[in-house]
């Protein structure tokens, strides 16, 4: 019998949810809440998937699950790839990928540890930032945002140079990026699972909520967002992620995605979206409890470009 390991937070729709479909499904896989109380360096992991929901904040639990990879479990999503992601080096990416992407710019931090000192630890650093030149590039309105930071938290829309300056002040230790704001005509966030199965989803940006609109997108523009989303997971090398798109006059622009750990609340997805993430989550696993994918290759994105 194969094993299939939750790692969760405060989620309370999703997780019994998701293991009552593995489980029910008698594919020789079943699906459990893990227990975790200290891991020696040569544990040996009973899982043969790992399902990582909030590794991004117990620390913990992500040093437990690069210790799962090099012992040959499939972790979703691969730790090693989560802790080195960010927002600007998704910029970056897209642009290698040749995907739409807001101009971006990234910004030293505003502030630094107590061991920085900034008359000799920054030398490296040009003193002042020329801000004209980062509104030159990204132009007015731009987004002010955490590179690292997720759930539409320190966000920031400046309007000025000043307004600019005053949200980058107010960033401590924060690395910001300063982005193009794309003035969009329609907005979907796509749920991607398995690097093989998207889900558009129209979404309503201001009231944060999905909106359940099977035609909301022309079928050429439903075909390119899901193509440029696989592009985007296989890069990524994410099994469970959410890729946003701004549409703006036809065109898609990536937004934002690297979310390897995507909402998935029954409240929050509308029970049609949540059935979909639900029934393909547990095929996902199955699948890789049931076909195993060495994680410790090296990624080659390479070969992408």
């Amino acid at each position: 019998m194969k094993r299939v390991g939750v790692i969760v937070g405060r989620e309370w729709s999703f997780p019994p949810r998701f293991i009552d479909e593995v489980n029910g499904r008698n594919a020789g896989v079943v699906a459990e809440f893990v227990k975790l109380g200290g891991t020696r360096m040569d544990e040996k992991i009973p899982y043969d998937v790992l399902v990582d929901r909030i590794s991004h904040e117990v620390p913990y639990y992500r040093s437990y699950l690069k210790h799962a990879v090099l012992e040959g479990v499939t972790v979703i999503n691969n730790p090693f790839m989560w802790t080195a992601d960010d927002k600007f080096f998704g910029a970056s990416l897209c642009a290698k990928l040749g995907l739409a992407h807001p101009k971006t710019l990234v910004l030293p931090n505003k502030d630094y540890v107590p061991g920085i000192v900034k008359t000799e630890s920054l030398r490296n650093l040009e003193y002042p930032l020329n801000w004209q030149a980062v509104v030159d590039h990204v132009g007015l309105p731009c987004i002010l945002k955490d590179a690292h930071g997720g759930g539409w938290r320190g966000v920031y829309v400046c309007h000025s140079v000043e307004e600019l300056i005053r949200y980058y002040d107010g960033s401590g230790l924060l690395t910001m990026i300063a982005q193009e704001l794309i003035q969009w005509d329609q907005y979907v966030r796509c749920m991607c699972l398995g690097r093989d199965r998207v889900l558009p989803m129209p979404y309503d940006t201001h009231n944060r909520r999905y909106i359940a609109e099977p035609n909301y997108l022309s079928p050429e523009l439903n075909a390119r967002v899901i193509r440029d989303s696989l592009k985007l997971v296989d890069a990524l090398g994410y099994d469970m992620n959410t890729a946003e798109w701004a549409i703006k006059d036809g065109v898609p622009y990536a937004i934002d995605f690297m979310n390897p750990a995507p909402d998935m609340d029954v409240n929050s997805l509308t029970p049609e979206y949540f059935e979909w993430v639900v029934k393909h989550m547990a095929d996902l696993v199955i699948d890789r409890a049931l076909n195993p994918r060495p994680q410790l290759a090296e990624l080659k994105w390479s070969k992408l470009f």
